[in-house]
C-alpha cells in the first residue's frame, strides 16, 4: 500500500470516529465511563492474578469493593454536600453584597481619589448586577442540572451500567488487548507497540496518579476547613479537591471562595481568616512536594496548558462524556507529537546535509561491487559481482 493510501485510510477512519463521536454522544457516557473504571482497576487486578487468584473472581471481588466503597461514600458525604450545597447558594447573595460592601467601606478613599466623588455608586451598581446576574445564573444552571429529566436518566444510567461494562471489560481486558494487537500491522509492529506503551505510560500516570491526589487533596482541604470551622467547609473541599484535577484550577478555586465565605463569616478576625488560607497553602505545599512527585511523576509528558484546553474544548463539545475522554486524548496526541517531531528531526526537512549524505551515498552504492571468488571444479575462478547490500542506514 503507498503512502498516500495509508494517510487516506487512517484519515478516513479519524473521521468515521469522530463521527460515531458526534453522532452517539448522547448514550456513550455510562459505556465510556465503564471503560475508564475497568483501565484505573486492571493493575489491581493483575496483582490479584500474581496472587494466585483467576481473573474472573478477582474481578467480582474488586468491583464488589468499589461499589461498596462507592456507596458509603454516596452515604456518608453526599448528604452533607447536599446540604451545603443547598445553603451555599441560598446565602450566595448576601456574601456576595457583605463582600461587596466590604470592599467599598474599606477601599473608599482610594476609589474617590482615582475616579471622583461619584466612582463609589457607579462601582456599587456595576458590580451589584455582575453578582447578582452570576448568582441568579448559577442557581438556575444547578436546578436545570438535577431537575432535568436526561440528567436523571444519565446519572441512572451511569450507576446501572457502568458497573456492568466495567464488569465485562475487566474480566476480558488482556484477551482484548490481544486481541487489537493482532490486527496491527506487521511491518509498523515495533513502532506501534512503543508508541502505544508511551501513550499507555502517560494516561495511566496521570488517571492513576492524579485521581489519588484529587482524593487526598478533597479529605485534606475538607477536614481541614470544617476543624477551621468555616462555613460550607465540606463542599468547598470536596469541590477544590475535584477540581485538583485540572492543574492549578482547583487550588485557586478553593482559595478564592474560601476565602469569600472566611473574610464575610470572620470579620475582623484575622487569626480565622489567616488559617483558612494557610490550609490551602499547606495543601499546595503537600501537592507540589510530595504528592505529585510520587504519585504523578515527570514522565507523564501531559503539559497543563494543554490540559486545560482539551478539558475545556471537549467538556464543551461533549460534555462530561467529553471530560472523560480529554486526558487520554490529550496524552496520546502528545505521545504522536513528539515522535512526529523526532521523525522530522532525523529527516532532511530539518537538515538538509541528510539529503546530500543521501544523494552521496547513493552514487556509492551504484559504484562499489562486491566481488566474491569462488573456485570452479577444474581449477579456475568464477567472479560473480552483486551490490552491495543496502543497509538500514542507506534507508
Amino acid at each position: 500500500m503507498s503512502f498516500q493510501r495509508q494517510v487516506g485510510f487512517w484519515v478516513t477512519a479519524l473521521a468515521v470516529a469522530i463521527l460515531a463521536l458526534v453522532l452517539l454522544r448522547g448514550i456513550l457516557l455510562p459505556f465510556v465511563a465503564g471503560l475508564a473504571l475497568a483501565y484505573l482497576l486492571d493493575p489491581l487486578a493483575n496483582r490479584f492474578e500474581r496472587m494466585g487468584i483467576r481473573r474472573l473472581p478477582a474481578t467480582i471481588i474488586i468491583l464488589c469493593m468499589f461499589v461498596l466503597l462507592f456507596i458509603l461514600v454516596l452515604m456518608v458525604i453526599v448528604p452533607v454536600a447536599a446540604n451545603q450545597l443547598a445553603a451555599f447558594v441560598a446565602k450566595l447573595p448576601a456574601t456576595v453584597a457583605r463582600l461587596q460592601q466590604l470592599a467599598v467601606d474599606h477601599g473608599r478613599p482610594l476609589i474617590e481619589r482615582l475616579g471622583g466623588p461619584g466612582a463609589i455608586g457607579d462601582i456599587e451598581g456595576s458590580l451589584g448586577n455582575i453578582m447578582s446576574q452570576g448568582a441568579s445564573w448559577f442557581a438556575g444552571f444547578l436546578q436545570s442540572l438535577w431537575s432535568g429529566g436526561q440528567a436523571l436518566v444519565g446519572i441512572f444510567s451511569l450507576l446501572v451500567i457502568t458497573p456492568v461494562v466495567a464488569f465485562y471489560l475487566l474480566v476480558d481486558w488482556e484477551r482484548m488487548v490481544n486481541k487489537v494487537d493482532s490486527w496491527l500491522p506487521r511491518r509498523h509492529l515495533a513502532t506501534i507497540r512503543q508508541l502505544a506503551r508511551e501513550m499507555d505510560r502517560a494516561i495511566a500516570g496521570f488517571l492513576r496518579g492524579q485521581a489519588l491526589v484529587c482524593l487526598i487533596l478533597g479529605t485534606f482541604y475538607a477536614v481541614g476547613l470544617s476543624l477551621v470551622g468555616l462555613n460550607f467547609g465540606v463542599l468547598i473541599g470536596l469541590l477544590s479537591g475535584i477540581l485538583t484535577f485540572i492543574p492549578y484550577v482547583g487550588s485557586l478555586t478553593g482559595l478564592v471562595l474560601s476565602g469569600g465565605v472566611a473574610i464575610v463569616q470572620f470579620w475582623p478576625d484575622w487569626t480565622w481568616i489567616a488559617a483558612t488560607f494557610a490550609v490551602f497553602f499547606v495543601g499546595q505545599f503537600i501537592e507540589g512536594n510530595i504528592l505529585s512527585p510520587k504519585l504523578v511523576g515527570d514522565a507523564v509528558g501531559v503539559h497543563p496548558v494543554w490540559l486545560m484546553f482539551a478539558l475545556l474544548a471537549f467538556g464543551s463539545l461533549f460534555g462530561f462524556l467529553g471530560l472523560l475522554l480529554a486526558v487520554p486524548i490529550a496524552a496520546a496526541i502528545g505521545v504522536l507529537m513528539r515522535f512526529a517531531l523526532r521523525q522530522y528531526m532525523d529527516s532532511p526537512f530539518y537538515d538538509s546535509r541528510r539529503m546530500v549524505l543521501s544523494a552521496e551515498e547513493t552514487r556509492e552504492i551504484q559504484q562499489v561491487k562486491v566481488i566474491a571468488v569462488t573456485t570452479s571444479p577444474e581449477g579456475g575462478q568464477t567472479t560473480a559481482v552483486e551490490p552491495r547490500q543496502r543497509t538500514d542506514r542507506d534507508e
